[in-house]
Order: C-alpha cells, then structure tokens, then sequence
C-alpha cells in the first residue's frame, strides 16, 4: 500500500470520520484557513488513482467514500514505519519510546498487560476460548 503524502492523509482522515461526502463537505470540515475548493478537488483525485477512495457520480458531482480503511492503512503504515526505524522490532520500537518519553517501570508494566490481554483476546486456543 503506498503511503500518503500530509496532505492526502487529512483529507482521509475527515473522510473516515465522514464516512463519505463531497469535496464542499470535506472543505466545510477543515479547520481555518481552509484550502481552497480545487486544492481539495485535486487531492481527492489523486487519492482516487491511488486507489485510497471511490465515487458515486450524481450529474457532475461526485460523493466520495473510503475504500481503504483507517485501521488497514495504520497496519501498513505501522509496518513500513517499524521496518524503516527499527528494523521491524517491536521490541526495538517500545524500548525506543519508553526511553524518549521516560517511562516508568509502571507505566511499562501496564502497557505490557495491555498487549498481553490483547494477544490473548485475538488468539484463542483451539477450543474458542483465550490462552
């Protein structure tokens, strides 16, 4: 999946949160100064030959939608952003923030609770029921 420039990744943001609309919609969502309408125009196209969003064609309007999800596009993104930085590490990344953002030993433990309890509630054993 390729990744969004700054500005693509605004408009898919409000178009997730959206969940379609168009271009006048997205632009009435921007916060001040907005863009101008062509701008907005012009980035949802690209988006649109990236293959990040659809229309539905209504005259010579066009309602945009998402075609690639908010948490499709984090799970690409997350990827390439560990693969680039930490060599793929989760490991390396976690360590990485825990220090930059000084992180208690706490703080730590609960986060690794927190992921302990997700792994277990997206893995259950073969009887349907968590490790």
């Amino acid at each position: 999946m390729k990744e969004l420039t700054k500005s693509e990744e605004q408009i898919m943001q409000l178009l997730w949160k959206l969940e379609k609309g168009f271009v006048k919609d997205l632009v009435d969502a921007m916060p001040d100064p907005k863009p101008a309408y062509n701008t907005v125009s012009t980035i949802i196209r690209i988006l649109e030959k990236k293959g990040f969003v659809d229309h539905h064609a209504y005259g010579k309007t066009h309602e945009y939608y998402p075609l690639v999800g908010r948490d499709e596009y984090t799970r690409s993104y997350m990827k390439r952003f560990m693969r680039n930085y930490f060599s793929g590490s989760f490991k390396e990344m976690v360590s990485f923030f825990a220090r930059e953002d000084n992180m208690s030993l706490t703080d730590f433990d609960e986060l690794m609770e927190d992921v302990k309890r997700e792994l277990e509630d997206n893995n259950p054993d073969e009887n349907g029921q968590p490790d």
